[in-house]
């Protein structure tokens, strides 16, 4: 029976990534809230190299002084044995699994012309692979109880960017990465409702080691703190628990005390003929797609030093 004020009581949710930043808070409310919570963190650095157990066995230790029930997990969610891994400690450490928040990343900037292909094979592996490993193997244990006749009620939510949505320079693997993850989220939102499972993602702003390394210094003065990684976490909670039980395959941009509901591509004008188009036709007739917009990359919308 789940507590007025405890949400997620019962539940199991397993959060990548989870030893700082956004993913800590995430796991810290999750735990609050009720659920029990598996927290992964590789403990490598913002680059993705080497690891360090302490990150993760960290912010079990808050949530157990706090009264909540976690245990940490090291595993590398980029690797097929690792995600089956860390899916596989939460059944048998938890009794099962209710919850996927899919965190871990890494950044590796560089420009299309300088990145190499480490950097890109990295940053696409860790992101990319890293989110749809561990869903893979949730999915799979989620059909199986569903097929078997046991009642399934589970929630996967995403971690995409507004880099991806957008596409920022200087970012083409973390932004294609990001952009991937969007687009799977659709995918798995389709392919996992029949079983009982919804997919979100949200793109959060927010104080990190990301960010710092990409935008600097984002502290700002006031009494509330809009860049505080913690503002997260609220709505992946609440996309977690059953109050957003009809809410699948959404993005949602969230900083500070703002969420945005992102609309997926979609068409914005066309033309059309009964036979193929030849190249000084379309040249005639182009300002009938773009009509007052210039046909020109648009500007990043996104101003980080508002």
């Amino acid at each position: 029976m789940q507590g007025e004020g405890r949400p997620l009581e019962g539940k199991v949710a397993i959060v990548t990534g989870a030893g700082g930043g956004i993913g800590r808070g995430e796991a810290l409310l999750l735990a609050a809230q009720g659920a029990k919570v598996l927290v992964n963190d590789l403990g490598g650095t913002l680059g993705g190299d080497g690891s360090d157990q302490s990150a993760a066995q960290k912010v079990v230790e808050e949530i157990v002084r706090a009264g909540g029930v976690a245990e940490a997990n090291h595993d590398d969610v980029a690797s097929w044995d690792g995600a089956k891994a860390l899916i596989d400690q939460a059944v048998a450490h938890f009794g099962g699994l209710d919850i996927l928040v899919n965190n871990a990343g890494i950044l590796r900037d560089g420009m299309s012309f300088n990145l190499t292909e480490a950097d890109w094979d990295a940053v696409i592996k860790v992101h990319l692979k890293g989110h749809f490993a561990p869903t893979h193997f949730a999915a799979t244990f989620w059909r199986e109880r569903s097929k078997a006749g046991n009642p399934v009620k589970a929630s996967v939510i995403n971690t995409s960017s507004e880099s991806g949505l957008y596409g920022n320079a200087g970012q083409s693997n973390y932004s294609a990465a990001k952009a991937g993850i969007a687009s799977l989220t659709l995918v798995l939102a389709r392919e996992l409702e029949r079983y009982g499972v919804r997919v979100n993602a949200i793109a959060p702003r927010a104080r990190t080691r990301m960010t710092e390394s990409t935008f600097g210094d984002l502290s700002t003065g006031g009494t509330f703190d809009v860049w505080d990684p913690h503002n997260v976490a609220p709505v992946v909670a609440w996309l977690a628990g059953d109050r957003a039980e009809n809410i699948s395959g959404q993005i949602f941009v969230v900083y500070g005390g703002t969420i945005e509901l992102i609309e997926p591509f979609r068409v914005v004008s066309k033309i059309a003929k009964d036979n193929r188009w030849t190249p000084e036709e379309l040249a005639e007739r182009s300002r009938e797609l773009f009509g007052d917009r210039s046909g020109r990359v648009p500007d990043f919308p996104v101003n980080f030093f508002d």
